[in-house]
Formats: C-alpha cells, structure tokens, sequence
C-alpha cells in the first residue's frame, strides 16, 4: 500500500486543473505518526465538517522550510499550497499462468530490480529512489522486460509517468510503454517523443501505424497512463491522478491480443544530443484519493539535530470559510457574470450603496475605474446616498433632487484607460435601476473624451425610455422603447450591446432589436445627468457596464431582474447551490440524487456563502461536503439514502473482522426528537408531535427554520424530522475497520459520504445478527502496511420510506414513513 502525497508548489487551489503535483511522499513518516484524515460528520443530525489531514515530513535537507532558498521548492514552499493525499493499492499475482495484465504490479521501492518480474533488464535501465529509470541515450536502447505470461483481453496495464526526458539536441526519440505481442514490431502502447514533446497512442504493426494520436504532453494531464481492453476495444487512457481517466483512443481489438500471451516493456533511446531518462512508478496501482485541500503552515521542529515538519491541512471548506460576507444576490449576479472561458467579465459596477453623507460613489468591480464624484451644476439640489432601494436586496440607492433640469447634483468620473481601450476593442453591456415621477431626464451617459462618441440613456417629455448615441462624425440616432417609465415603480434596463443588440426593460426584451451601435472608446461616465443637463429626478443603483474581451456572443442579464425582484425564490435547492458556489468561485458542484425542492430567496447580503450553502442543506435534510479527489463541491439530496438497495451495498464486514475493542451499540436519546415548531420566511409557524413519543419519553423539542416556499412543504419537513426520530432504535455508531488486511479493501475505500454497508455476525448480545449502517464521516490514520479506518455511522433504517405492496417497505409501524 503505497502512500502517494503530492504537493503543487506554485499551484493554487481554485485553479485546480493548473496544477503540476510533486510526489512528495519519501518523506512522509508512515512509521510512526502516519496519516491522519478527518472527514464528514460525526452523526446524521450534525453538519459535516472542514476535512483535515495531518502528515509529518522530513526536513532534514530543509527542503520543507518556508522561504530557505535551498529548498528544490523554494520559494513555494507557504502556506496554502495545494496538497492531495491518496493510497496506491499494488495487485497481486495470484494462480497460474498466463496471468491477466492488471496483476502485474511494481512499486519499484525494493533495494534493487524484481528479477522474477523483470528477468530482462538491458542497456543502463536501473532501479533508483523508488522508481524504474530508463536511459533514453543516443543510438543506445534500455529498458525493463518482463517474461511473456501476461494476457491484455479484458485487462489493463497502468504506470505513472513520474518523468519524461528533456530534448538534449535529439532529433528523435522514444520513451515507451509496450505490450509486446509474439511478432517484432506488432505491440500497443504509449510513446513519448521528448524531441517534439508528442505522446502518442499506438496501436503498431511492423513497427509503424498510421492512426496514431499524438497529444501535446502535459505533465498534469498525462501523469497516468493507462491500456485497456474491454469487450473487444482496447481503450487508451491518460489521468492526472491515477483515479479519474480521460479515453484518448479508441480501437477494435486486433485479432492477435486475444489470440497470444504478452510481455510488457519499458524502454527508451534517442538519436543525437545528448542522453537523459524517463521514470516510471507505481506499475499496476489503483488509486484510490483520501484528500485534497491545502496546507495550513509549514512549522519546523528540531529534536536535537533533527528537523521535521508536521503539516495540517484543511480541505476547501477553508478557503469558502474565510471568504468575505456575501452582498445581496443581485449583487452577486453582476459580479459573477462570468463567460465560459473567460471568466468574470463586469468592468465597471457602480451599486450606489455608500452611507448617508458620501461625497462619491466607488467602482467594485475591481477594474479599476475612478470613484464618481457628487458634481454640482448651477446651485441647489441634492445627491444623497442611503436611500431604500430595491426590496429583496437589503441594498440602498442614490437619491437625486435637483432644482431643476440644469440646477442640481450628479456623478461623474474618468472610467480610465483601461475601461476605454476596453470600449474601442469591445461592445459593452450596460444595465442599471431607476425610479422616478419626472420625465424629460438623462439617467446615465458616457461619452469619449472628444466626444465622437457619445451614449445616453434617458425619458423623453412624454417619460418613454430612449437610447441616443452618436457614431464617428457627430450624428444623433435615438432608439425610442415606447415605453413609459416615469410610474414611480423601480425599473431594470438592461441594453446587450453584442450581438443580439437588444433592449431589456423589467426583464421582458423591448418592442424593437437595435441595429448596431457602434459607440466606442467611451471613457468618462455621468449618472443622474449628462453633461451639466437633464439632471435626474429620483432614485438610481446597481449601474453596471461589462465587456467581453476576447469572446463574441452574447451576454445579456435580463435575469437580475428576478435577482432583485424575487432573490431567485422558487429555484430548485440544487440550482440554488450551483449559484452560490458561482459567488464563491467554483465552477461546479456534484450533485447527486433527484429529489429538490424549491426554496425560498435568500437576497438580502450579510452572511456567508458557507451559511447561505448550509440554510439550503438543512432545509431539503441534504448533504453538503468537499471532494476528496478534486477541488469541487459535492450536494447531496435527501433521496440518496432512501431505502438502500442490498445488492449495491458499498461492502460487507464480518463482526469479527472489526477492531472490536471500540465497537458500540448505541441506544440513548441524543438524537430523539418528538415536537418540532417549524417555520420559514414570510409564512405561519407550525407545530409537529409524536404523541406516543412524548408519552414514553417525555417532551423533545426541536425548532426548525428552513427555506420552504409553501407552509406545506414546512409541514412536510417537520414530519420527516419526527417520523424518523421520535423512537431511534439501537444503532452502531463506530464502526473500526483495519482496511489494510481486508481482501474487500477497494471496497472499504470506496465507501464515502451516505454509502451503506452491513456489519454480519454480531455477536447473540445484538438486536440482529445484521445491521445495516450509513456512512456519516470517518477518520482514519494511514501507516506502513496498516489503514484503520473509524467510520461515523447511523441507522440505514431511518432513512427508510414507504413503498406500496413492497414486503419490506410497507410493514406498518415500521417502514411506513412517507417519502419528503
């Protein structure tokens, strides 16, 4: 059981696939600290929380102390690089010959070469710091061969590619990974060119083949290489941990795979320059990851002359957890208008929230466009800040009072050069809210400095929303919506000026498509007024502009209307998940189960993403926890554990197989519930009881708050809290597994978050020979050739529903719980 820890020094984690990971795991003490990972929840009542793991490392070079420039890591070596833990289980040669190529295993760790596995070792191929190091010299050819006795039909053979050679003045070369068929040059595999820096798929025949792929090597993507054979296709894959594989090719099986008994090599050579080697590792593992996060500090200790470093990391929940409050959902959706494959895209964003008495209002897009300035014009009037703005955001607005239309205060300011260069390469989007009881007035403009070009948004006399703009050359087109604005009410105008040149006013498209409006290099920006005239008359907030740099489409945002109007209230909980992993940066959750109801806005700011992330998992009785094999968020719903199926239980264990001496069988009412008074946003407060509970137990109350759109669906979600704890039954809550020494030991680390396993002949003391238990957490400690894993469990039983006419979920008083 190798322990495969890797760090990505450089690398930081919310750019995950940028990472280039450094096997780091020498060094790592599996003596006697270990490995230490935390993961989940304790019981399924509690929230799951951050994942931790904990390693003590080697410093005896100083390799692992922040800024000492010696370091071979320097100057990366600081807190919050990203690090990732996983366990390597090597196969086993197990019957007779020929044996099925997934069993043919190397770790390369021994003191010198595997002679049985490898009777052939040529050329200047060695054995060296735990890898296979084949010279890949010029007009030279090394290499590790094994014995012909392996077969690849619905098989595999995998090999980490720990280092491929450097060009060194070659004009060709060839680092290979081949599973040699009975005839010269007849074979499969990967080769790596490093004169080109082209891998390629190969399926060969007289040493040539002219449908190979070639790939552009990248040392994250293609770290792993992997050649399968399955029901007649032999399937060339690349990974970058070993454990999540990407096909690159594709082909039928050529006839003589099923046909012969094959011998694997290693090999590599060169032509000219100068000689150098690739490096294999871990032949034949399955990767299985236990964590992925970032490390905490790197604190250097001293026994004596021996220096260690014992590192804590924490998984993602850390970075989310220190993320600032959120502002409101509407400003959320600004800030977060991002592009696939570009990214955020707002360039200037003007929410006019600043308190009461500010003479300025600031750009929060983080372009760095200048704050606009309270400007006066003539004399009189006011521009105060701090008004009540849009409803469902919590958010203040602007409020103008001129004199008059040339007598009064606006803002203006330089958006700066960056904005204008933006401008005269791209259109732009702009959007903003109003309100107002007088017509005739400019709400927003902008302009070039020699005003050429020159953009307005405005009311008319008769209050209609009209778009002016002059093109090079002075001239005056104005777009007239026919739309009459001046109601009083707060009106959301959204002008896409990509493609689509569209108007959008409430979030309905306007009676007219725009033709192009082609005003460009715009830099100075006027709101409540332009130019010394028109001055506003009411309220204005949330002015954005966006440009898209690089990307032709379009972006439109009619949808902050709903944002500021509703807070998205009614969207399914996974749709509401998915969004906010958006605000915190994330590109996507793993959502799994079916079951998701709709939830109530939460567009107001001032609480955290994790918070707003927890209100929406406890409302749909869901789960919410980190990856442990990538950056990446994964959503569970409450549907996911509903009536487990036998037949797909993650594993089974034997009683006697457990580290008995911490086995417990709970029977307490730490999680006995019989009255819940539930509740949600804006609507009644209702009350749940289990009579015969209360009889027997006496009264166990629980609030519940939770995010529903309907006082049914409160109802609903106060049954279900009762009616799977008003009476717990006796449940295993520790399950300790020494996984090492299991034969199911794939089995036992496949088993993660919600999964379900049974414990089997427990002893005659137990309610029942079989307990059924779901997987809330676990922690485990990793060590030379020993994994204890202590799973955090609770009854699959309480996740039971009912099921019309089924022998097993229809038993009344039993199993007859509603699904919610």
């Amino acid at each position: 059981m190798p322990l495969l820890v890797e760090a990505g020094w450089g690398g930081l984690v919310q750019y995950p696939w940028s990472i280039t990971w450094t096997d780091i795991s020498r060094y790592v003490d599996t003596q006697k600290a270990g490995v230490s990972i935390t993961r989940g929840a304790s019981d399924e009542l509690s929230e799951t929380q951050p994942g931790t793991a904990t390693l003590r490392l080697d410093n005896a070079d100083g390799r692992f102390t922040p800024g000492n420039p010696a370091s071979p890591y320097y100057p990366f070596v600081r807190r919050n690089a990203p690090i990732r833990v996983s366990v390597a289980i090597m196969p086993t040669r197990t019957g007779a010959a020929p044996y099925p190529m997934a069993m043919l295993g190397d770790d390369f760790d021994a003191e010198r070469v595997n002679t049985t596995r490898w009777p052939t070792v040529y050329g200047s191929a060695v054995q060296v710091d735990g890898r296979a190091r084949i010279q890949c010299n010029p007009g030279a050819f090394s290499g590790f061969l094994t014995a012909r006795e392996w077969t690849l039909t619905g098989s595999k053979v995998t090999a980490k590619l720990a280092k491929v050679p450097a060009a060194n003045g070659s004009s060709t070369g060839a680092a290979s990974m081949w599973v040699q068929s009975t005839t010269a040059g007849t074979r499969i595999g990967w080769t790596y060119n490093p004169a080109t820096g082209v891998l390629y798929a190969h399926s060969q025949t007289g040493f040539s083949d002219a449908g190979q792929v070639p790939l552009t090597y990248s040392a994250i993507d293609h770290a792993w290489l992997r050649v399968r054979e399955s029901g007649g296709t032999v399937y060339w894959e690349t990974s970058g941990d070993g454990f999540i594989w990407t096909v690159r090719r594709t082909l039928a099986t050529p006839a003589w795979v099923p046909a012969q008994t094959h011998a694997l090599e290693f090999t590599g050579t060169r032509t000219g320059g100068t000689g150098d080697y690739v490096e294999w590792d871990l032949l034949g593992a399955e990767v299985r990851p236990r964590f992925w996060g970032m490390v905490n500090q790197f604190p250097v200790d001293w026994e004596g002359l021996v220096s260690t470093v014992t590192v804590t990391c924490t998984d993602l929940f850390k970075r989310l957890n220190r993320l600032p409050a959120l502002r409101s959902m509407l400003a959320q959706e600004i800030l977060h208008q991002d592009v696939p494959g570009v990214g955020d895209i707002v360039s200037a964003y003007y929410p006019l929230t600043e308190p009461s008495g500010s003479a300025a209002a600031g750009d929060i897009s983080g372009g760095g466009c200048g704050a606009l300035a309270v400007t006066q014009v003539g004399s009189g009037g006011t521009l105060d800040f701090g008004s009540d703005g849009l409803p469902d955001t919590g958010d203040t607005s602007a409020t103008f009072t001129p004199a008059s239309a040339t007598q009064g205060k606006y803002l203006t300011g330089d958006l700066g050069a960056t904005f204008q260069a933006n401008s005269a390469a791209y259109p732009q989007t702009i959007e903003l809210w109003f309100k107002t009881t007088t017509a005739g007035r400019a709400i927003l403009g902008l302009y070039e400095p020699n005003l050429d070009h020159q953009y307005v948004l405005a009311l008319n006399g008769s209050g209609e929303l009209v778009i002016e703009h002059t093109e090079a050359g002075g001239t005056l087109t104005v777009y007239n919506s026919a739309r009459v604005l001046n109601d009083g009410q707060w009106h959301h105008i959204v002008h896409d000026g990509y493609t689509s040149k569209q108007l959008y006013i409430d979030g309905v498209a306007g009676p007219f498509t725009l033709s192009v409006v082609n005003t460009t290099a715009l830099r100075t920006l006027h709101i409540g007024g332009y130019r010394g005239a028109r001055l506003f008359n009411g309220q204005i907030a949330h002015v954005a502009i966006n440009h898209v740099t690089g990307y032709i489409g379009s972006v439109i945002s009619p949808d902050h209307y709903e944002a500021a109007t509703t807070g998205y209230s009614g969207e399914p909980a996974d749709e509401r998940i998915q969004r906010l992993a958006r605000y915190a940066g994330l590109s996507s959750v793993t959502v799994l189960g079916s079951t998701h109801d709709p939830v109530a806005s939460q567009g107001p700011g001032g609480s955290s993403v994790v918070a707003r992330m927890r209100e929406v998992e406890a409302t749909e009785s869901a789960r919410l926890y980190a990856e442990r094999d990538y950056y990446g968020l994964a959503y569970q719903s409450r549907d996911v554990r509903y009536n487990p199926d036998p037949t797909s239980e993650t594993f089974t264990i034997d009683y006697a197989d457990l580290e008995t001496r911490q086995v417990q069988l709970a029977d307490d009412d730490q999680k006995l519930v019989n009255i819940v008074e539930a509740a949600r946003p804006g609507g009644a407060t209702q009350r749940v009881t289990a009579p015969s509970s209360i009889l027997a137990f006496g009264e166990y109350e629980q609030s519940l708050n939770v995010l529903k759109t309907s006082d049914n669906s409160v109802l609903d979600a106060a049954y279900w809290l009762v009616s799977r704890y008003a009476n717990p039954g006796p449940e295993l809550r520790e399950v300790p597994v020494e996984a090492y020494t299991m034969p199911n030991y794939l089995d036992i680390l496949d088993a993660d978050i919600s999964s379900y396993f049974s414990v089997y002949n427990l002893p005659a003391q137990a309610p029942a020979s079989t307990l059924r238990v779901t997987v809330e957490g676990y922690t485990e400690t990793l060590k030379e050739q020993s994994h204890l894993i202590q799973f955090h469990t609770s009854a699959s039983l309480n996740d039971t529903v009912w099921v019309l006419d089924d022998a097993v979920y229809s038993v009344l008083d039993s199993t007859t719980r509603l699904a919610y």
